[in-house]
């Protein structure tokens, strides 16, 4: 989707009107009132101005081709390790292309080196394999690895495809992709076997009690049917999976990157057999199992990256990558809460916004199909619509160091459309500055394109 001005006529007049009402010279104290009266007496144009004033035109979503468009938001990412890039959705074209053409900058231009998706531990280290050696097919691996989730579409498979085709030309440097996930995890043997085998050729006398403690666990096919078992049978079995990590852990005074591997897929389990005495139908319990599935997530990803050297380019949603999320009852602390506490400026969020178009999502959180789902345009009062009247179609600003009259408005908690896994959703309240250090907004957005088969 091309970059363009929406109102090129009015843009000199827009800014001449902030300039005149003297916004950028307001306190940062009074301001958000003062932004706040100033649109209820009509004075909107000028908290448009100076949006538009700190927003940088995108030229396209699509990845490929010429990046210069991209190049301020190199300079907003600066040296951070990670960073997260979120979706208001979880199922449109343009949020997944667009972490495409983003990451190919990165990589190109800021030599980040891994792509982590809202997946699990196991699935991401299946498709990491076939980055690596070729072997298998994208499109095969894409559909077991992602299916019955948003990501089985044909634009993860382009990734997937791009980051394959990167690899055969960049030997020296090669991409990896990871799962920093434990939601509906498939533990198989194969994945179990990534620990006792290393325990087997290095450790082989305490095998026999590795095999003990993951007896009954080994392996997970279905999460959901695995909920189904006794609460206290599940306990018992995240207590056994514990004493493995532990087990595997007292084993690691060679330190070599064989073993530093294994503890951490005995560490993936012992978390998901944690995570699944969660019980998600249960809304008392929700709020923990969100928690210690956001605090997983960033352990993962702060793992990888110090254990890699890399840097990562986090793909989740919104209420994930930022700092506080739009539903506080259900997540009191966001994966990118977690990822600043112990990384401070070596983190960085990016959160996205739209104003129409299609998206993905289900009748019902838990089981039902991924269904094309359709809004219209964001009402006035919501962030979206006043957002959408920047005289670009598509564009991304630095939160933090937006002129003074935009961040007081950017700091103001309104109505924002985040739609996860079940539709009709309500606008919630968003403070745009206290989620996000920088933010994308595209005008429309259409859904994600169906697998091939």
């Amino acid at each position: 989707m091309a970059g363009h001005k929406k109102r090129v006529s009015r843009r000199t007049l827009l800014v001449t009107v902030a300039l005149a009402a003297g916004a950028v010279l307001t306190p940062v104290a009074v301001q958000a009132a003062t932004v706040e009266d100033a649109e209820r007496a009509g004075g909107k144009q000028s908290v448009v101005g100076v949006l538009e004033k700190a927003a940088h035109p995108l030229r396209a979503t699509e990845p490929g081709g010429d990046t210069a468009d991209l190049r301020a938001l190199s300079a907003m990412i600066g040296d951070a390790k990670v960073v997260g890039l979120g979706e208001a959705t979880h199922g449109s074209h343009e949020f997944f292309t667009m972490k495409e053409r983003v990451f190919r900058h990165l990589v190109e231009r800021k030599g980040f080196t891994t792509f982590a998706l809202e997946l699990s531990w196991s699935a991401g280290l299946r498709i990491d394999d076939y980055l690596q050696t070729g072997k298998g097919d994208a499109r095969q691996i894409a559909t077991q690895t992602l299916a019955n989730s948003p990501w089985e579409r044909e634009e993860f498979v382009h990734l997937i495809e791009w980051m394959r085709a990167y690899n055969r030309n960049h030997p020296d440097r090669p991409l990896h992709f990871m799962g920093d996930d434990i939601g509906a995890p498939t533990l198989d043997d194969a994945f179990f076997g990534r620990v006792t085998g290393y325990v087997e050729r290095n450790h082989p006398e305490v095998l026999p009690r590795l095999n003990e403690l993951y007896a009954g666990l080994r392996p997970i096919d279905d999460a959901f049917a695995y909920l189904g078992k006794p609460l206290a049978e599940r306990q018992q079995l995240a207590a056994r999976a514990q004493q493995a990590l532990e087990l595997v852990s007292s084993r690691k005074a060679s330190g070599t990157d064989a073993c530093d591997w294994a503890e951490q897929n005995a560490r993936s389990i012992a978390q998901t057999a944690e995570f699944l005495t969660l019980n998600p139908a249960d809304r008392e319990s929700l709020n923990s199992l969100q928690r210690f599935r956001d605090e997983v997530m960033a352990q993962n990803l702060a793992w990888w990256q110090k254990h890699t050297g890399g840097k990562i380019l986090v793909s989740a949603h919104n209420n994930h990558v930022g700092y506080v999320s739009d539903n506080p009852e259900l997540y009191s602390k966001t994966q990118g809460s977690f990822l600043r506490d112990t990384m401070g400026r070596n983190y960085l969020s990016i959160g996205f916004t739209f104003n129409q178009g299609s998206f993905l999502s289900k009748d019902a959180a838990l089981g039902g199909d991924w269904k094309k789902f359709t809004v219209g345009a964001a009402e006035p009062g919501r962030n979206e619509h006043t957002l959408d009247q920047v005289g670009y179609q598509d564009f991304y600003l630095d939160v933090r160091r937006a002129p003074v009259a935009a961040r007081a408005w950017l700091n103001v908690a309104r109505l924002t459309l985040n739609l996860g896994t079940q539709f009709p959703e309500k606008p919630r309240d968003v403070a745009i500055a206290k989620s996000f250090d920088v933010l994308i907004h595209l005008h429309a957005v259409r859904e994600a394109d169906k697998l091939k088969r």
